[in-house]
């Protein structure tokens, strides 16, 4: 029987695994955030706690983390956001001092990490396309990849400078499985812009991003739980090795037919359908089911929940044990 570290590498690879279940079960346990473990930059740069509003990380960024909510959000209007003119986006942004973040501590944490059975993932946050709108807003950000293509490059050519000597600590001090990138470019019915502005804009610098962290054998786990799958084809390219979140807004028969099994699909699930306080145990297990029976037969998937863990207590334990339960019997059906 394989550990649960080699088992989900089967499943990634669709290479004979023997389980299935809960795939955050097969990685390092972590008490901020199953299944990430968080690098010592992203504890340094601040934020609000649950509950809190209005309060500014160390890029000068406002955030609201509130209730109900499972992470901060960016709150920018005229008066705080950070860029007021992307032409002079040098004066607003400075970069964070990355040489006194507390490895020692993360270090620490991780000793009792069962390297031999489970997975480690680390984080990297905010990527290109979130960084954009996190500095300057939503609507100045799409509007400048357009009107001011030149000056929006720059900017984000340097922030990716910064996220590779980011990286290049997180790498050296946890010895990282799996990178977990987080970047949303699209919301539930297409991306934020023409593919052919994101191949422009946005793909260079993952390129030179993912290569790095290739180049160190780490495997990249790319969180986008909208839809992309216009650009499928452009992530195998980048080198990601997992595209996490898939919702089923996306084609995703046709992103798996399309990329040849070369790009692993975690998803499946339409969370707004059964997140919720009151919904059923029964429309939850039925959920699950036809999550399994209608992607794993494609191959090159694994069932996941889209936003890594549902809002709701009540729901995660029950899709968990469902996962874990029909999980178990389709893999003695399909997997022996």
């Amino acid at each position: 029987m394989p550990t649960p570290k080699e088992n989900f590498l089967r499943l990634m690879r669709n290479d004979k695994p023997e389980w299935l279940g809960d795939p955050w079960s097969c990685f390092t346990p972590n008490p901020i955030f199953r299944p990430i473990a968080f690098d010592a930059v992203t504890l340094s740069l601040g934020g609000p706690k649950y509950g809190e509003v209005n309060v500014k990380n160390a890029w000068g960024v406002t955030l609201d983390w509130p209730e109900g909510h499972p992470g901060a959000i960016p709150n920018i209007n005229e008066e705080n956001k950070l860029i007021k003119d992307i032409r002079y986006w040098k004066d607003f942004v400075s970069f964070p001092d990355i040489s006194k973040a507390p490895w020692d501590f993360v270090k620490g944490s991780l000793k009792a990490a069962d390297r031999e059975n489970l997975l480690l993932m680390a984080p990297t946050f905010t990527g290109m396309f979130e960084f954009s709108h996190y500095t300057m807003g939503f609507e100045d950000a799409l509007a400048n990849y357009l009107l001011e293509p030149e000056h929006m490059y720059d900017l984000l050519s340097a922030y990716t400078d910064w996220k590779i000597e980011v990286i290049k600590q997180v790498i050296d001090n946890m010895q990282p499985d799996i990178i977990h990138s987080h970047d949303d470019w699209g919301n539930k019915k297409s991306l934020f812009m023409k593919p052919e502005t994101w191949r422009e804009m946005i793909k260079p610098h993952y390129k030179r991003f993912y290569g790095y962290i290739k180049s160190r054998g780490v495997l990249v786990q790319h969180h986008a739980d909208c839809v992309c799958h216009e650009i499928c084809e452009d992530m195998v390219d980048l080198g990601i090795d997992m595209w996490q979140g898939v919702i089923p807004q996306n084609n995703i028969k046709d992103v798996i037919e399309r990329t040849g099994g070369k790009l692993c699909i975690m998803g499946g699930f339409d969370m707004q359908d059964i997140d919720f306080p009151d919904c059923s145990e029964q429309k939850i297990i039925d959920t699950v089911r036809h999550v399994i029976d209608t992607y794993m037969p494609l191959g090159s998937f694994i069932p996941c929940v889209t936003n890594i863990i549902p809002l709701n207590k009540r729901v995660e334990e029950i899709l968990n044990a469902e996962l874990n339960r029909y999980g178990a019997e389709y893999a003695e059906k399909h997997f022996k």
